[in-house]
């Protein structure tokens, strides 16, 4: 027990003494010039292989060069080499601000390196140490420059290539620094800082897909947001009386990165916020025709999210995209059913398909092609499927024939509809009937069934609302049929509550579980 509590003493004591060891050094650097030396020691503790005294000397760091910063102790100007001190004929005065300015850039240089350190507290504690030394160097410029407004872009530059990783996911650092990115000064130049590393690490990657990177860009990419007018920008790091063209950096930035090839999970993050969080905030959204058209172009899910972007050109931008229609009809395969997007494709469709002015071959292939689907689709799909299909025709009331065909209603005859076919206009929809349907009111489904009778019934002007049904899963379905009230029907037989326990039942008779 004596040698545990040795231990345990010894502990507390050496962390009290780092403690007292940095703060030591750290008062004596500050309160006289003559100690300028004890920097080191401080310096040093940031490569230590303790966490703690990282993070303790990390900030001692800040707070002795932000002081330094305010005090003018930092040289300002063209930094000269170390080894020009000693034969120069430089003041002392010059000469301690020299030194100094050069142990704040071994400083920076090793918390730079911690930002990629194992741990997180580490890592967090040396970002925002950075941070307030973009700020001090904001106010207190290390460079003479005639421009009215400085601002320590080379810094700020440094520490976004040290967030955007090519090795290591830093999703849950880059979640930290999206609290400096409320200020504007601090968004636009990460704008450009990310913009200007994309080009550099892409071409030299010879445009090759890099996940990891291209992960991290995409995390601190998805938490931008710029004001709507310049007027709300009031957010600065750094006092300053310029104007910032924010929209223009935001599309610059998103363009360079999607310009790029990308994973194919990272096409399905991105469009799934591109109507709403990147189309919005860009000056020309009709920039992104070329992305949008290459991921229409990759087929299944991708293909089924890029509809949201495309619409939006089309309908606002008055977008001109040959084949629509013929690409729409090619995506629609039994997958539309499982896919985590289902409800918005059927939104989008519906929206894409609510012209009168389109024409009766069009619309009819759709309904033929959402029928012959539906021999197969899961009673969840159906449901949404069927009032689908009755709305086109009701829209469309020359594809009635659809249903009253007298030739199939005789003997059974060949489908002339031509599955297989991928132009709407050459499959021969118009010329076949929605057989399909008429299968499908025996389904073993009662609510399919019942949607399906619908159409033996003549349509009503008005359209099935199905945008309750568009999120409707087999589990909401069951708990439908669980909860719904059913009618006592009289029985000839008595119903078993107990086994064995009936006198009238054989069994009863001769057994007993006693």
């Amino acid at each position: 027990m004596a040698s545990s509590t040795d231990s345990n003493v010894k502990g507390e004591n050496s962390q009290v003494s780092y403690k007292k060891y940095i703060n030591t050094k750290t008062d004596r650097v500050l309160q006289s010039k003559k100690h300028a030396n004890d920097i080191f020691d401080v310096i040093e503790y940031l490569q230590s292989e303790k966490d703690k005294e990282v993070i303790f000397a990390t900030n001692a760091c800040s707070k002795v060069f932000c002081q330094l910063f305010y005090r003018g102790d930092l040289y300002v100007g063209d930094l000269p080499e170390e080894e020009d001190l000693v034969n120069g004929d430089r003041s002392a005065e010059e000469k301690y601000r020299i030194f100094m300015r050069h142990r704040y850039s071994n400083c920076v240089e090793l918390l730079l390196e911690n930002i990629g350190h194992k741990a997180f507290q580490v890592k967090e504690t040396s970002l925002c140490a950075l941070m307030k030394f973009v700020a001090a160097e904001g106010k207190h410029p290390l460079q003479n420059l005639d421009e009215h407004y400085n601002f320590p872009r080379e810094l700020l530059q440094t520490l976004v290539e040290h967030l955007l990783s090519e090795k290591e996911d830093m999703s849950l650092l880059i979640s930290r620094f999206q609290e400096f990115l409320e200020m504007d000064d601090v968004r636009y130049y990460v704008m450009s800082s990310v913009r200007d590393n994309i080009y550099r690490v892409m071409g030299r990657n010879k445009k090759a897909v890099i996940p990891v990177y291209q992960n991290n860009v995409f995390t601190l990419l998805s938490t931008i947001n710029v004001p709507s007018e310049a007027s709300k920008m009031k957010h600065f790091l750094v006092r300053q009386d310029c104007k910032f063209e924010h929209k223009r950096a935001f599309e610059q930035m998103w363009l360079v990165f999607l310009k790029f090839k990308l994973p194919s999970n990272m096409y399905k993050k991105i469009l799934v916020i591109l109507h709403e969080s990147i189309m919005p905030q860009m000056s020309d959204p009709t920039l992104l025709i070329d992305f949008l058209s290459a991921a229409y172009d990759i087929g299944g899910a991708i293909s089924l999210l890029s509809l949201n972007g495309l619409f939006i050109l089309i309908h606002k931008h008055n977008l001109d995209y040959p084949d629509f229609y013929k690409k729409l009809y090619s995506l629609l395969d039994p997958s539309i059913f499982h896919v985590k997007y289902r409800a918005r494709f059927f939104h989008l469709v519906n929206i894409f398909l609510s012209s009168t002015h389109l024409p009766a071959y069009l619309v009819a292939a759709f309904v033929k092609r959402f029928a012959r689907l539906s021999l197969t689709a899961p009673p969840t799909s159906l449901l949404i499927l069927l009032p689908f299909i009755c709305n086109l025709i009701r829209r469309h009331p020359s594809c009635r024939v659809l249903i009253h065909r007298p030739s199939t209603a005789e003997e059974p005859c060949d489908d002339p509809y031509v599955m297989e076919e991928e132009d709407p206009a050459q499959c021969h929809a118009l010329e076949s009937s929605l057989w399909e349907i008429k299968t499908l009111q025996k389904h073993y489904h009662p609510d399919v069934a019942k949607a399906a009778m619908k159409i033996n019934e003549p349509l009503t002007e008005q359209e099935d609302d199905i945008s309750e049904l568009l999120e409707l899963s087999t589990f909401e379905l069951m708990e439908r049929e669980l909860k719904a009230e059913r009618k006592t029907i009289p029985l000839e037989f008595d119903t078993a509550t107990e086994l064995l326990k009936s006198s009238r039942e054989v069994l009863g008779v001769h057994f007993s579980l006693e």
